[in-house]
């Protein structure tokens, strides 16, 4: 067991303490069962094998760990040997998983002082990626994770927790910490400024004030982490059960505007509050569905976060002229893409997300074709979903609520108790001037 103390670039020194086993919550009980295998095989085979990250984490604060990761000694190869249902993975990180149906424990060998795998690159001159494999001890490996409270290791040989950068005492506290200067550490990653904000929102942690203060600063460099990594770090940081919190913490370090540029505009110039209102409910509402165990759409999700930036843009192009159905259209394609160059949404989420605004245009048109034709929309019950979170921030549609949710059950009888508009022209398109005037109020909430 090595306890010496490995200095590091950026002048992080490790500092072993051992919290035994009657000091701390941490009980195997709580452990997937195929990670204890693990550990104890590695343990066995005269490797140091130890519960590393998120999950002690989790553990010590009470919560229920989703993954548990392995930290060890052995290399890549060496876990290969131990574990028949073990695969490697990756090149410039190279990790062991190893495979028990669906669970996947991950093993890492312990790392020098390189990128923390949540990271994209490692860049040296000519952009080639270097230093990908050094391996280290368990002290270089502690000072290389970003957060004190993600560097503690559960020891399977005497169920100790060692913490080499004051991680313990940061979990109990419930502070969330970077090692090592901040400002450096974002600009070697700039989404660890995501993770702060989603961790601190996920365990009800403050944000250390030296790791806070670059935050706003620092926020545009977002810009050069890729697109698609983004789009994986909006789907942690909203569909993990605490949409709202980490929304509240984007508003709080600056953050939004450099996820969401057009929405987070729209969001600052909407006096009202009526758009952040919408997107506060849909974000609660889908906590709760997560807390339920419902599924969750990203698609729905997506149409939340930048309706605000839909209804500003739909706004002005009609400003300009552009006749509403068409100005609907335009916005919508406009928003998707612009929202691509920070956030690569992929068509499978991008395309049911314009159709869930496009059909918000229909639910004031209760002609009887329209009816039959809205209620047959694949899209149609994730749409009347967003019209009733609409709701909350207008009164203007409660009207509309009221209707589709009895022609959910009888169109007929919704159409004798609730006469529209439009009932009279028997027109496929209903009259434009009328549609016009409907619309008004929709962008407002």
């Amino acid at each position: 067991m090595h306890t010496h103390s490995t200095p590091v670039p950026d002048a992080v020194t490790a500092q072993l303490r051992i919290i035994p086993r009657d000091q701390h919550i941490i009980s195997r009980r709580q452990i997937s069962q195929n990670a204890l295998r693990v550990l104890y095989r590695l343990h066995e085979s005269g490797h140091e094998a130890y519960l590393v990250g998120g999950a002690v984490r989790d553990l010590l604060v009470g919560l229920v760990p989703k993954d548990f990761d392995i930290a060890t000694d052995a290399t890549p190869e060496q876990v290969k040997a131990l574990f028949r249902n073990c695969r490697l993975i990756g090149r410039r990180f190279r990790l062991a998983h190893v495979v028990f149906g669906r669970e996947i424990i991950e093993v890492a060998t312990f790392r020098a002082n390189v990128d923390d795998g949540s990271g994209d690159r490692e860049v040296h001159d000519g952009g080639r990626l270097l230093r990908d494999n050094v391996y280290g001890t368990i002290e270089d490996d502690a000072v290389r994770r970003d957060f004190t409270a993600n560097a503690l290791y559960y020891a399977i040989a005497d169920f100790s927790v060692r913490d080499y950068t004051g991680g313990y005492e940061d979990v109990q506290n419930r502070v969330m910490r970077l090692i090592g200067d901040p400002e450096t550490r974002y600009r070697e990653d700039p989404v660890r400024m995501l993770r702060a904000v989603r961790l601190a929102a996920k365990l009800d942690f403050t944000i250390e004030p030296g790791t806070a203060e670059p935050i706003p600063r620092l926020a545009s460099l977002l810009s050069e982490a890729a697109p698609a990594r983004l789009f994986e770090e909006c789907l942690k940081l909203f569909l993990s059960g605490h949409a709202v919190a980490s929304f509240e913490q984007l508003e709080r370090y600056g953050l939004l505007p450099a996820l969401f540029p057009e929405s987070a505009a729209a969001l600052a110039s909407n006096r009202s509050g009526a758009l952040r209102a919408i997107v506060l409910a849909g974000l609660a509402s889908t906590d709760a569905r997560i807390a339920a165990g419902d599924p969750v759409s990203p698609a729905f999700l997506f149409a939340t976060l930048l309706w605000p930036a839909f209804c500003r843009t739909w706004m002005k192009l009609q400003a300009d002229g552009v006749h509403a159905v068409e100005a609907q259209r335009r916005a919508a394609d406009r928003v998707t893409l612009h929202q691509l160059s920070t956030v690569a949404l992929p068509r499978r989420f991008s395309l049911p997300m314009q159709e869930i605004w496009l059909l918000q245009a229909r639910f004031p048109l209760r002609q009887r074709k329209r009816v039959t034709r809205t209620l047959s929309h694949p899209r149609f019950r994730a749409a009347f979903d967003f019209l009733v979170l609409r709701q909350t921030a207008s009164d203007a549609h409660s009207a509309d609520v009221a209707f589709w949710e009895e022609a959910q059950h009888d169109p007929d009888n919704a159409i004798a108790l609730y006469p529209g508009e439009d009932e009279a022209d028997g027109e496929a398109d209903a009259p434009r001037k009328r549609r016009r005037r409907r619309r008004a109020p929709v962008a407002a909430g």
